[in-house]
């Protein structure tokens, strides 16, 4: 008997400590033997999905942000969708330094200080990381370079890729029926509310420091139910006239956009792309730099079905 209960003790703290040394959430398998370090520094990027972000405060450099790294006590980020997947080999550019003490990760950013994060693991590459002196949480999803979606973070953040050049123009052209929209030339999208574009009908080869906005409105993109590499841009002028295309991207300097009434196929390249957070690497003599005035916030978007639409 004796023997018996022996035995079903050595079973039972075996079995509490095979319980406490993983884990499984959301049918994931959770290592709790993994140190933080270990676990954050495995990956290569790690995609902030703000949509998912919970609470009221903000933190600057984690809003500014597409993916962030952390990487032998060094902090990089990618705060601009072009060049992303090419940019200091994909990382991006180094913002900081990093630490990291039990369940803490404690940040020293260039620009906009420390900042000192809760983190949970939620499966076996999604973690949260919580500020909890500004009641906010952020959601981070981890990849390799070499299996990073690129296409759906431009697709899923489309508004801001927009906004990355000072004026988009012109450059082709084809098909369809003369229209109205025939006499845009260029547009410009801003980090005002997210929403707000301008256009103009100046000669194609302006330079982008003299262009005359002549137009304003607000714009808005929708999802395409069924399609993940396909937006409608629908362009909302204060004048009262509304033009709607089907949006997709050519690559991370060029648009395409079907007008949906003509029928009309129009080319836009971006002109003054916008580095935000400067880095080592220029792109051409017309390019700006910007330390604030664009985060990332939530974006809800309808869903629209494409049959409808033609």
């Amino acid at each position: 008997m004796l023997m018996k209960r022996i035995k079903l003790l050595l079973l039972l703290i075996i079995t509490g400590t095979t319980l406490t040394s993983c884990v499984v959430t959301n049918d994931e398998f959770i290592d709790d033997a993994v140190s933080l370090n270990e676990l954050i520094s495995s990956y290569d990027l790690w995609y902030i999905d703000y949509h998912k972000t919970q609470g009221s405060g903000d933190v600057p450099f984690i809003s500014k942000a597409f993916t962030v790294s952390f990487l032998s006590g060094r902090m990089y980020a990618n705060n601009n969708i072009v060049d992303i997947g090419k940019t200091g080999n994909g990382l991006g550019i180094s913002v900081g330094r990093y630490g990291v003490f039990n369940n803490v990760l404690e940040t020293s950013h260039n620009l906009d200080g420390n900042y000192d994060f809760e983190v949970v693991q939620l499966s076996d590459n999604e973690i949260r990381i919580d500020y909890l002196s500004q009641n906010v949480s952020y959601y981070l999803v981890g990849y390799q370079v070499n299996n990073f979606d690129y296409d759906k973070l431009f697709y899923e953040n489309i508004e801001y890729f927009l906004q990355e050049y000072i004026a988009w123009e012109r450059t082709d052209a084809k098909g369809g029926t003369s229209n109205v929209f025939d006499k845009e030339h260029f547009l410009q999208f801003t980090p005002e509310n997210d929403v707000t574009f301008y256009s103009s009908h100046d000669v194609f080869g302006t330079n982008i420091d003299n262009i005359k906005w002549d137009f304003i409105g607000g714009y808005e993109v929708a999802d395409v139910r069924g399609y993940n590499d396909l937006k409608v841009l629908t362009l909302n002028y204060d004048s009262g006239d509304t033009e709607k295309f089907e949006l997709s991207v050519i690559n991370d300097e060029t648009v395409s956009l079907y007008h949906l009434r003509s029928e009309t196929t129009y080319t836009f390249s971006g002109r003054g792309f916008v580095q935000y957070l400067k880095g080592d690497k220029k792109r051409g003599a017309k390019q700006a730099v910007r330390n604030s005035g664009r985060k990332r916030t939530k974006i809800k978007r309808q869903t629209v079905q494409r049959k409808v639409l033609k």
